[in-house]
């Protein structure tokens, strides 16, 4: 059986860039440490991939901060998480909204594990926007999977929406550890 992690989204705009915030930097070594672990069971990181004209999207209409414009430095992954995931030869997962479409993850790459998958952990930022959105999705595609959710690698810029989230995710019989 295939065991997989998923980091979620840990680029410079969300951790030092136009998004960023505190917590997010100190997950570094955390999300580090475990993909290193991890190894040699399949890696994923995803990429919050937008364009120029971001602002005129509706997310860029809502959320009018220009963040993880692709080819810029803030979206490219951060920290000792670039070098760990280039350690282990990771594979990446562009996203333009906030969760992988459940076609991209078959194109991008999960699709020869269908059948074989029994976990997939997730890491990342941010708690209660992509990281749930993304285990919804990897959820209701590998509703056979154990999905699970290290709550000392994942954070938010706002603590009561990160643990109402994490809430949600048990009582959606995700797997939350370390909170």
């Amino acid at each position: 059986m295939v065991k997989v992690l998923v980091v979620i989204d840990y680029q410079k705009d969300f951790v030092d860039g136009s998004l960023g915030f505190p917590k997010a930097e100190k997950l570094d070594p955390i999300i580090a440490r475990k993909v290193r672990a991890h190894h040699p069971n399949p890696v994923f990181y995803t990429l919050d991939t937008h364009d120029e004209d971001y602002l005129e999207t509706q997310e860029g209409e809502k959320l009018p901060v220009p963040h993880c414009i692709k080819g810029t430095e803030g979206h490219k992954i951060y920290g000792e998480t670039k070098e760990a995931l280039e350690d282990v030869k990771a594979t990446p997962l562009e996203k333009f909204s906030f969760g992988i479409t459940p076609q991209g993850l078959q194109e991008q790459c999960f699709d020869y594990y269908f059948d074989e998958i029994s976990s997939i952990e997730v890491v990342g930022v941010v708690t209660n926007i992509c990281v749930l959105s993304n285990v919804i999705i990897l959820k209701t595609m590998y509703p056979e999977a154990e999905i699970i959710v290290d709550a000392e690698g994942c954070a938010s810029f706002n603590e009561e929406l990160h643990e109402k989230t994490l809430d949600v995710l048990e009582g959606m019989q995700v797997v939350v550890r370390n909170r």
